[in-house]
């Protein structure tokens, strides 16, 4: 059986709504991490749901580091000024430009990655797979280029407050938690240096 108190655990955990809670504990059969594992799977689903969705709304939200030698610009849009006047959702657009002062990434998602830049770092990885099997070389090139670009990408990088979700993921669970298509337009980081 599940109880409240499970059930305001995890609702204080993800933010996601009491019912959508209460079902992802039943299906975990009471276990809070297999509920989390299932709640972002649904995230994911809701987002792809909402994809066509026109974006009309949203924030700009910056972020200064300590001292003034970094700043940031976010542009978090959503369909509606209602959530984008939703506290929650400030804090989130402040959560993604503190991230991007944090690690500095260069592009937002890797169709904005410009050919010349990817046809660069291939030529710099080809030589390192030139001794492996022929059949392999490709996946092998594929590997090293995904996760040099990964670091790069803001939507693939690793949260820096929760390493266990990417920015996607951080999206992807907002979108579910609003009811709302949300995405990060663009970003800016300046700094001196």
């Amino acid at each position: 059986m599940i109880t409240t108190e499970q059930i305001k655990e995890l609702r204080d955990a993800t933010g996601v709504s009491v019912m959508q809670c209460r079902k992802a504990l039943e299906e975990a059969g009471g276990d809070r991490e297999k509920a989390i594992i299932i709640l972002r799977k649904k995230s994911k689903e809701v987002a792809e749901k909402k994809g066509d969705r026109t974006l009309a709304s949203g924030v700009v939200a910056s972020y200064i580091h300590a001292g003034g030698s970094v700043g940031t610009l976010v542009e978090l849009s959503c369909e509606t000024d209602f959530v984008a006047r939703n506290e929650e959702f400030k804090k989130l657009a402040y959560d993604i430009a503190m991230h991007v002062a944090a690690l500095n990434p260069e592009f937002l998602k890797l169709a904005d990655i410009p050919q010349e830049i990817k046809d660069k770092v291939t030529a710099v990885f080809l030589p390192e797979v030139a001794d492996k099997p022929k059949n392999m070389q490709g996946k092998i090139l594929e590997g090293k280029l995904n996760a040099y670009f990964k670091e790069r990408i803001l939507l693939e990088q690793l949260f820096v407050k929760d390493q266990e979700l990417t920015i996607q993921n951080l999206i992807e669970a907002a979108v579910q938690k609003f009811g709302e298509k949300l995405e990060v337009r663009r970003f800016t980081r300046f700094s001196i240096h």
